[in-house]
């Protein structure tokens, strides 16, 4: 029995919903497109030294619970209280197995040593830039090669924080039947790195601009013309290539388009990229050796500029949406307990793209973010999958065998084949919402169990972006594709609306 090898389910309905591992080793030797090493992206400055800059604080959650729980600030703290619980294995939905996580802290270290091993600073930040760069090809450097040199670098980097938006926006689950076609290469890629490619020629045929002249950028009138047929043809979807919530992506870039009619963040033509005017040029914003930005300032454009682009029947308090917020049951509560006090909020998505704006200004304008560790890791089924394939969580009997008969009734619904058998649930569905939460507490702690293995201390130690990058993402990825090689998929599945992964 290998090292992530679990004890064997005698209700176990398929071969294929084995969620497991033979060891370290047979995941080395596999061929795994998530395990290329890509072309080095750019990282955002955190190791430099900066002046420090005064954080403004989170709204108090008695006085303004839907202003906290929209915060960045929220999403660390209310997400302790379940990584508590699990430390205890006192979960609603999952047993946790707390003497597995440091196996699973050796299978993460073997893949940033195979990949990165002595260089660890050279571990880009996560974010939507690598992406891509699947199959080794930087096609963002490219891109900026094709612009006339009189374009100069403010505008460079509209036009990435246009794409680079778009794109993430469109990067929810794209399910196990999909795959994009690049029009340029012939080649086929899946998923993340399928959406980025198909996302990223769009942008260049210009399908989401109004100016003809200027095909290489997104703004509000462009998105308006998207239907869902122009996405069905962006994306290539039919029939024989599915692809999972077309209608609500589709829906997420027109709303996109409204909320873009901001002027105070998007300027007058409603371009995403307009927002580094306003960031620059923010009260809170300090120019010292470079451009010093206060996260929780992007973090508000970001929230209140795109607040319009959330579907209504999203969790709100007092009449306000809060976004990827959600009630779940296993929150401590008592009789004097107030509504906000059952939510946790992750604003996965928003957090994503944070993480993937940064870069570009960044690299191409020299801006500093202050208070970038206020994020947290990105709680979805990468992540998330890593601590059920390698046995640190697992779904309790009960909600394995109702995540079953979902999984089953939406097949025989879609008409598709049980090729791997895993529990399926809806995204508001109480098991995923303790999924995520621990999910965020497990990825500080596998941080900081992972650096001490790699043996790096003070400034030499990985950042949790690059932890997530070249570790648990990563990990994830790899794990599904030896536990359930015909689909890869993760091991708990997700029925996507095509806008919350």
């Amino acid at each position: 029995m290998g090292i992530f090898s679990r004890k064997d389910k005698s209700n176990s309905v398929a071969s294929g919903s084995t969620r497991q591992a033979s060891s370290v080793g047979d995941i080395k030797s596999q061929s795994s497109q998530s395990s290329l090493k890509s072309p080095i992206t750019p990282a955002y400055s955190t190791r430099m030294s900066f002046p420090k800059i005064a954080l403004p604080k989170a709204p108090d959650a008695h006085v303004d619970p839907a202003g906290y729980l929209r915060s960045i600030g929220a999403v660390r703290e209310r997400c302790s209280v379940m990584l508590e619980k699990a430390q205890k294995n006192n979960l609603n939905h999952f047993d946790v197995d707390m003497s597995m996580f440091d196996a699973t802290t050796k299978f993460v270290v073997s893949i940033i040593k195979r990949d990165f091993a002595p260089d660890y600073a050279s571990i880009p930040p996560h974010g939507r830039w690598q992406h891509f760069n699947v199959g080794g090809r930087d096609r963002i450097a490219e891109l900026l090669k094709t612009w006339p040199k009189n374009v100069d670098q403010s505008e460079r980097c509209r036009r990435l924080l246009d794409l680079f938006l778009v794109s993430v926006l469109l990067d929810a689950g794209a399910g196990t039947s999909w795959s994009y076609k690049s029009v340029e290469n012939g080649k086929v890629y899946k998923r993340s790195e399928g959406l980025a490619i198909a996302s990223l020629e769009m942008f260049k045929s210009g399908a989401f601009s109004s100016d003809k002249s200027q095909p290489h950028q997104v703004d509000s009138e462009g998105l308006q013309t998207l239907t869902v047929g122009v996405m069905r043809g962006g994306l290539q979807v039919s029939d024989s290539n599915p692809i999972a919530g077309l209608d609500g992506r589709t829906d997420l870039l027109i709303k996109l388009s409204e909320a873009l009619k901001n002027h105070t963040y998007f300027g007058a033509d409603g371009r995403p990229g307009n927002m580094l005017d306003y960031l620059i040029s923010h009260p809170t914003t300090q120019a010292s050796s470079v451009p010093i930005i206060v996260l929780p300032t992007l973090w508000s454009v970001l929230m209140d500029g795109l607040a319009p682009i959330w579907p209504s029947s999203r969790t709100a308090i007092d009449g306000t949406p809060l976004g990827d917020a959600w009630p779940l049951s296993s929150m401590p509560t008592s009789p004097t307990s107030q509504p906000w006090e059952t939510i946790v909020p992750f604003h996965k998505l928003t957090q994503w793209l944070c993480y993937s704006l940064m870069q570009p200004m960044s690299k191409l304008m020299n801006i500093h973010f202050a208070g970038a560790e206020l994020m947290t890791g990105l709680p979805e089924y990468r992540n998330g999958g890593l601590f059920i394939d390698t046995g640190v969580l697992n779904l309790k009997p009960k909600e394995e065998k109702r995540g079953i008969q979902q999984f089953r009734a939406n097949n025989a619904k879609e008409g598709t084949v049980d090729m791997e058998v895993v529990p399926m649930f809806s995204p508001d569905d109480d098991v995923i919402i303790e999924w995520r939460a621990v999910t965020v507490g497990f990825l500080d702690l596998l941080l900081e169990k992972v650096n001490e293995k790699l043996g790096l201390q003070d400034v030499n130690q990985l950042s949790l972006p690059q932890m997530l990058e070249a570790g648990s993402w990563k990990g994830g990825r790899e794990m599904a594709e030896i536990s359930r090689p015909n689909t890869q998929c993760p091991p708990i599945a997700i029925l996507s609306d095509g806008t919350v992964f």
